[in-house]
C-alpha cells in the first residue's frame, strides 16, 4: 500500500474560517441564552464535520484510477470528454453536504490543463450538472501516456470551487488538489478500454477507493 506524504490539518484549511466563525457566534449567543445556543453548537459540529479531511491510503497499482472524492456513484457511461476531445468513459461521484469535500487526484500524472467554466446550480446528482453548472476541469497525463479527466462540479448550493492544481504541475495519486464547498459532485472521464470497478448508487472514498483499471495498452495521443 502507498502511503504518500500528507502535510495538511484533519480540518481543512478552507473551513477554518467558517470553523472560528461560528465558534465565536455560539460562544457569544451561549452568555445570551444557553438554551438558544445549542443551535448554534449543532451547526459549529455540522461545520466541523463538513470541513474533515482525513488522510488516505491509496492502494497499489499503477493503472488503479482512485476516486477523487467521498460519495456515491451517480454515473458509469461511455460518453465524449469535451475537455480532451476524446471518447471516454465517464464515471461521476456525488457528494451530499455530510461527505468529505476534499478533491484527491485520481492517478499519478502531469497536468496538462486547468480550465474555469462559470456555470449555474442545479442539483449535482442531475446528469445536465456535469455540462451546464460552474465547473473545473484538470486534464492529467500519466507516466505511461493515458489521458485521465478530472472535473469538480458545483452543485446545487455549492459557491465556490477550489483547484491549487497548475499545468506543469507532477501529481501523486491520492494527492490533495482542490476542494468545493457545500454539496457538489466529481466526475472523472477515462480512456477506451477503461474497466470499472464500481457500479451506480455504490458508496466511494476520496483515494481508498478504485473506480476502474486503465488499459494496458498503447498511449493516447496528446492533448
Amino acid at each position: 500500500m502507498n502511503k504518500p506524504p500528507y502535510p495538511h490539518p484533519v480540518i481543512a484549511r478552507e473551513g477554518w474560517p467558517f470553523l472560528a466563525g461560528i465558534v465565536v457566534i455560539s460562544v457569544l449567543v451561549t452568555i445570551w441564552s444557553p438554551g438558544v445556543s445549542i443551535i448554534f453548537w449543532l451547526l459549529s459540529l455540522f461545520v466541523l464535520q463538513f470541513f474533515r479531511d482525513p488522510a488516505r491510503v491509496a492502494p497499489d497499482g499503477e493503472l488503479a484510477v482512485l476516486s477523487p472524492a467521498d460519495g456515491r456513484i451517480v454515473a458509469v457511461e461511455e460518453v465524449r470528454d469535451p475537455y480532451a476531445s476524446r471518447d471516454a468513459l465517464k464515471i461521476s461521484v456525488f457528494m451530499n453536504v455530510f461527505n468529505v469535500h476534499s478533491n484527491r487526484a485520481p492517478v499519478k500524472g502531469t497536468v496538462q490543463t486547468v480550465e474555469y467554466f462559470a456555470g449555474k446550480f442545479f442539483n449535482a446528482a442531475l446528469d445536465k450538472a456535469s455540462l451546464e453548472n460552474e465547473r473545473n476541469a484538470m486534464v492529467l497525463r500519466t507516466p505511461r501516456g493515458h489521458v485521465v479527466t478530472a472535473v469538480q462540479v458545483a452543485g446545487l448550493i455549492a459557491k465556490r470551487i477550489l483547484c491549487y492544481a497548475k499545468p506543469g504541475d507532477e501529481v501523486y495519486a491520492g494527492q490533495r488538489y482542490g476542494f468545493i464547498r457545500f454539496g457538489s459532485r466529481v466526475d472523472v472521464y477515462l480512456p477506451p478500454g477503461s474497466r470499472p470497478r464500481v457500479a451506480i448508487g455504490d458508496k466511494v472514498q476520496a483515494t481508498s477507493t478504485v473506480l476502474a483499471e486503465l488499459p494496458a495498452d498503447a498511449p493516447e495521443k496528446e492533448v
